[in-house]
């Protein structure tokens, strides 16, 4: 560790969860109206347990939403609206890492490429700078970094222990070796371990298999997993391979992690292009798990799990089932802010 400042877990207190309303300048627009359903249903959620910020490309948009939320009998004491351009509604990976040290804070502005230059992410890549030309949070400053990585590639256990799969780094950075990509990523964001996985992936992600989809922490000793006990699917033989690699792990105390694996969603295809349905893409708010839900057998099995894992949150499934047809789901397309963060008024 460098200096003071140190990358929160999730599940430490949150001031507020940022997301982006979409509109038919994204590219929602062709079902529009299904993917506000789930935002509508993600802001009650939310709202539930902390207040949010909802970035709106314009006056009309924030007029907009706000009536759908008021309609839905949302505590629109804690909706807070900024305008802000962007090119999408990614914010896990558009919005700023925080890090903190004390009451002081620091937001990461890693550049981003949409996944690797796979989508038009001009406006996307200026989105933290401005957010924090807006008053918007107190007592911090911008870190801006000339390295490309998204906010779904990393999972943080608060206390020095990194997440992250290969796959996905690697193809970021084709000609850095693990070794230099592992310092780089230990000292931005103040970690002094970085655990990797070599295996898994999901059909429909075109992040290159974000962690935030296969794998994430649930406290400094357990980790919860997308798991696939159909020997008949595609996925059987590498999420396999991720189950084994995590079991291979120790905590800092040398320790094996207490493992949750999640229940497999029987396939959703729109069209012949499956799309990828991973309940490790939850979101923890102060006192919950937000769960991503797809209308299938497995939704009640994999609260179960996440009730197992969390057992001091309430459980909240979200219905994400549109978000999938753009390669996403719930922890995608939020991005939390630390307790003390945001700014009065």
């Amino acid at each position: 560790m460098t200096d003071a400042f140190r990358f929160p877990a999730e599940w430490e207190p949150q001031s507020a969860v940022l997301i982006a309303w979409p509109h038919a300048e994204t590219d929602w627009a062709e079902r529009l109206g299904e993917v506000e359903e789930t935002y509508v249903a993600l802001v009650a959620a939310i709202t539930r347990f902390e207040p949010v910020v909802i970035c709106v490309a314009d006056e009309d948009l924030q007029t907009y939403a706000e009536a759908r939320l008021r309609s839905a009998r949302v505590d629109m004491t804690k909706v807070q609206f900024v305008p802000a351009e962007y090119d999408d509604t990614w914010l896990r990976d558009t919005g700023p890492i925080t890090l903190r040290a004390g009451d002081r804070f620091k937001q990461l502005d890693f550049r981003f490429t949409g996944w690797g230059g796979k989508y038009q992410a001009s406006r996307d890549d200026l989105l933290v700078g401005e957010l924090s030309g807006m008053n918007l949070f107190h007592n911090y400053f911008v870190q801006s970094i000339d390295f490309a990585l998204e906010g779904g590639a990393v999972e943080t256990d608060g206390a020095g222990t990194l997440l992250s799969t290969w796959q996905c780094l690697h193809e970021r950075h084709p000609e850095l070796p693990r070794e230099e990509i592992t310092t780089r990523l230990a000292g931005w964001l103040q970690q002094d371990r970085v655990l990797w996985l070599d295996h898994g992936y999901l059909e429909g992600d075109d992040t290159d298999a974000h962690i935030d989809t296969l794998a994430r922490f649930a406290g400094p000793e357990a980790i919860v997993f997308q798991a696939c006990d159909d020997p008949a699917d595609s996925h059987y033989a590498e999420l396999g391979a991720m189950a084994e690699e995590i079991a291979a792990l120790h905590t800092r105390d040398g320790k094996p992690y207490r493992l949750f694996p999640l229940p497999w969603a029987r396939p959703i295809l729109d069209g012949s292009r499956r799309l990828a349905a991973s309940y490790a893409n939850f979101l923890i708010v102060n006192g919950a798990v937000l769960m991503p839900a797809y209308g299938d057998p497995a939704d009640a099995g994999a609260a179960a799990v996440l009730a197992e894992a969390f057992p001091d949150r309430e459980i909240v499934q979200v219905p994400c089932r549109s978000l999938i047809w753009q390669n996403g789901s719930l922890h995608c397309i939020t991005m939390q802010l630390p307790e003390g963060m945001l700014a009065a008024g």
